[in-house]
């Protein structure tokens, strides 16, 4: 027999060398002879906790009753006793002598006495966790009791322990026994090891050893008194000295003192069963209890229910203790969202609940469940993230985002909500710095560059500024094929008018990453247009803006021909006033919340108008596609489609003088119109919706306008000087068109040549060709034309004298 039993604690009988787990420090309290010390797994370093117990011989009855516990340990489970890991019994020489020790390991606990001890609790916040915790106890006492006919024998205050979550848990099942009461025959002692139990906590008939008295009352009757011990040890603070003190009933609470006398009935049948115990009084009725037994539950509550219930927890986690609330209702949530039963106002409390850990738990308990979320299909939750990505994109590290991060946020580029493609713009202020430059030129560029032709002007807006404020993190060659582009041909020419501004102010913000010759030939031209443009906003920004380029080509002048000679490699714009305020303009219109367009507040209200009626609409937007968002936003470009047209349109700053062509590299048909997304960007929209061809109608516009007063008036003039007056203005007649066609050659050449960038369809040629029709092939201000005019004038004066 001994030996069975000794195979059922140790299986296969290994020694302690052999136990896979780290033995730690020792607590301060263990129940009996026990002793419970902290413990570690050799394997992964997880945190167990070890319990021993030591015997003089093979035959010490508490070595019997230990191994009584581990046996009866290991076979019963419920959520609310001690889960059993790992058992074995070694035999230690000390000597002449021969020493037995059995070990328990189990998850990890400390004693309650000790956690009581670290919290602290005081008030009302002392009474719900003393309410949660003995509604458990409570529970694991019924299930042994009236479930499985079991009679514990011993509950009292050392007998439980405490979860990392908070949970208390029962132990100490050494006098565990079956409860015989239906054997008639039976005369001995129901419980074998009743001599471990301490006489304070021994009620009446068992402290006389009245077993005949005891098999007649309910199973529950000997747990009941035990219940009733513990109540009064954790509210009196002490443990309990002898029965006589539990008639002391000063430091219990008075809603559970009614209980507490019928727990301790000196008539064993009339004593309260503790199945009763929770359901019948009201000290067990509070926020703590309610809110956690709502949680274990979740599955079972509708959509309604939860989502009522989490959209009050976070105002509720303000009034629970904060320790129960980080190490219980934390793991909760964070489980409940990883596995689909909470719904997405869950997360907002999920991350407030974060915000209260330090930086390295933060890291360990919540970033892996935000990793997870993100590859989650619920549009709610994707929006969720989205907002509040401030809260923790910093704590991403660059890996993360890069690899298992952005390609789920990406999906939201293309979404067909209006609201969402917004949202995912903003966050990549936050992200965009920890991306890849192979990810940010190969992937998030191609996005950009689709999202500023977006028929939501909102996001068009933002695009461009979201470029500026990316362009730090951008590598010298990307920010020179693309930014002058993207904020020239696409963002100045927009029929939005914030969007306009917004690409002035980008120009601005991002002035030095242009030398001189890009400011005088590419920017400047662009800009100045923009100073007649309808839009007063516009207009006074695009003021600001030449007077701060005009200095900057002022200073590269003054350095390189007037002071030393040393080349020019940037504009200095830290040295221009205003310079962080337009920073800061850019980053405060993209990070404020429910409010995708707020870098039009300082414009007047009619060219603004349609943009804040597009960002009150997107914050009423939650958990569904937003359609009210697309409304009122293709609305608000309807609205502004109509102020353009009832205004004169703003000359295209590519067409002002026939020059345009050769300064931006762009070609005059129709087709190099589109910039080329359709054919350049990997994205699964090869037809561009109706919306969005009207949106590339009305940017091309301006352009429209203004061709008929150049390539039109052009070739008239020229048929009739060369008929009248050949002799008279042939000197200063416009180039032959094979100097147009040469720019249109080279850009289509070198489009296919690199067909992964995505701004190659309206790239500009490099600064070396750009550089010889600035001298030699213009002739608006060399100095030869002048002598040339004024001889011309004279001819025609002899002419008509002699006529």
């Amino acid at each position: 027999m001994f030996k069975f039993l000794k195979d059922v604690v140790s299986g296969s009988g290994a020694g302690v060398k052999d136990l896979p787990y780290n033995i730690g420090e020792p607590y301060s309290s263990a129940w009996g002879s026990w002793t419970h010390s902290r413990g570690s797994s050799k394997d992964d370093g997880s945190p167990v906790s070890i319990f021993s117990l030591t015997g003089s011989n093979a035959n010490d009855g508490h070595l019997a009753a230990g191994r009584n516990g581990v046996k009866r340990l290991r076979t019963v489970r419920h959520p609310n006793i001690l889960s059993f890991l790992h058992s074995t019994e070694a035999e230690i020489s000390d000597g002449s002598s021969t020493k037995v020790i059995i070990y328990i390991v189990t998850e990890p606990v400390m004693p309650l006495a000790e956690k009581i001890k670290e919290l602290g609790l005081q008030g009302i916040q002392r009474n719900e966790y003393y309410a949660w915790g003995l509604s458990r106890i409570a529970k694991a006492v019924s299930f042994l009791n009236n479930d499985c006919k079991l009679v514990h024998g011993n509950v009292c205050l050392e007998s439980v322990v405490v979860t990392p979550t908070l949970d208390w848990k029962l132990h100490a099942f050494d006098a565990l026994s079956e409860f015989d009461g239906n054997n008639e025959a039976s005369t001995g002692p129901m419980l074998q090891y009743e001599w471990l139990i301490g006489s304070q906590y021994k009620p009446m008939e068992l402290a006389k050893s009245d077993w005949a008295t005891i098999r007649k009352s309910p199973p529950w009757a000997i747990d009941s008194w035990g219940i009733g011990c513990l109540i009064y040890e954790i509210f009196a603070g002490l443990k309990l000295g002898k029965t006589e003190e539990l008639r002391n009933t000063a430091s219990i609470p008075k809603s559970l003192l009614p209980d507490y006398q019928r727990l301790l009935s000196s008539m064993p049948s009339r004593r309260l069963n503790s199945s009763k115990l929770v359901e019948n009084c009201e000290y067990f009725q509070n926020k703590l209890v309610d809110t956690i037994h709502f949680m274990e539950i979740l599955n079972l509550k509708d959509s309604v229910e939860k989502d009522t219930f989490f959209r009050k927890l976070p105002t509720l986690a303000e009034q629970l203790p904060r320790e129960i609330v980080l190490k219980k209702f934390l793991p909760l949530l964070a489980s409940a969202l990883e596995f689909g039963s909470a719904t997405a106002p869950a997360l907002t409390a999920f991350l407030k609940m974060g915000a209260w850990l330090p930086s390295e738990e933060f890291n360990k308990k919540v970033l892996p469940t935000i990793v997870k979320l993100f590859a989650s299909n619920d549009r709610a939750i994707r929006v969720g993230l989205l907002q509040h990505v401030d809260q923790y994109g910093e704590s991403f590290s660059a890996q993360i985002v890069d690899e298992q991060v952005y390609p789920h946020v990406a999906t939201g580029f293309s979404d067909t909500s209006a609201f969402l493609r917004e949202l995912t713009l903003k966050s990549m202020l936050v992200l965009a710095p920890k991306l890849s430059q192979r990810t940010l030129s190969g992937s998030l560029l191609k996005y950009l560059s689709k999202l500023q032709v977006d028929e939501e002007p909102a996001i068009r807006t933002n695009t461009t500024i979201l470029l500026g404020n990316i362009a730090s993190h951008l590598n010298e060659g990307t920010r020179k094929r693309v930014l002058i582009n993207a904020f020239t041909v696409r963002a100045l020419r927009d029929t939005f008018p914030p969007a306009r501004g917004a690409g002035i102010m980008a120009l601005n913000a991002t002035s030095s990453y242009y030398d001189a010759q890009e400011i005088a030939a590419r920017i400047l031209p662009n800009v100045v247009v923009l100073t007649i443009d309808p839009d007063s906003d516009v207009r006074s920004k695009a003021f600001q803006a030449v007077e701060q380029f005009l200095q900057i080509v002022k200073q590269y002048h003054e350095k390189k021909y007037v002071g030393d000679s040393t080349e020019e490699t940037g504009s200095g714009i830290s040295s221009l006033p205003g310079n962080a305020s337009i920073l800061g303009w850019a980053m405060s219109s993209l990070t404020a919340k429910g409010k995708p367009s707020e870098q039009t507040s300082q414009a007047p209200p009619k060219s603004t108008s349609p943009l804040v009626s597009a960002a009150s609409n997107a914050s009423s937007v939650s958990n569904t596609p937003s359609t009210t968002l697309v409304r009122s936003a293709s609305s608000g470009a309807d609205m502004a489609d109509q102020y353009i047209a009832d205004e004169p349109a703003p000359v295209s700053p590519t067409s002002t003088d026939g020059w345009g062509e050769l300064e931006n590299g762009i070609h005059e048909d129709h087709e190099s119109e589109k910039d080329g997304w359709d054919d350049m960007l990997p994205l699964d929209d090869p037809k561009p919706s109706p919306a969005l061809t009207n949106i590339q109608a009305a940017q091309k516009r301006p352009v429209m306008q203004t061709k008929p007063q150049v390539s039109i008036p052009r070739p008239k003039s020229t048929s009739h000087v060369s008929k009248d007056a050949d002799e008279l203005w042939g000197s200063i007649a416009a180039p032959a068109p094979k100097l147009v066609a040469k720019p249109s050659s080279a850009r289509s050449s070198a489009a296919s040549l690199d067909n992964d960038d995505p701004w190659a369809a309206i790239a500009a040629p490099p600064p070396t060709t750009r550089a010889k029709p600035l001298s030699a092939g213009r002739g608006r201000g060399s100095k030869p034309g002048v002598p040339k005019l004024g001889a011309q004038r004279m001819n025609r004066a002899s002419s008509s004298e002699k006529f």
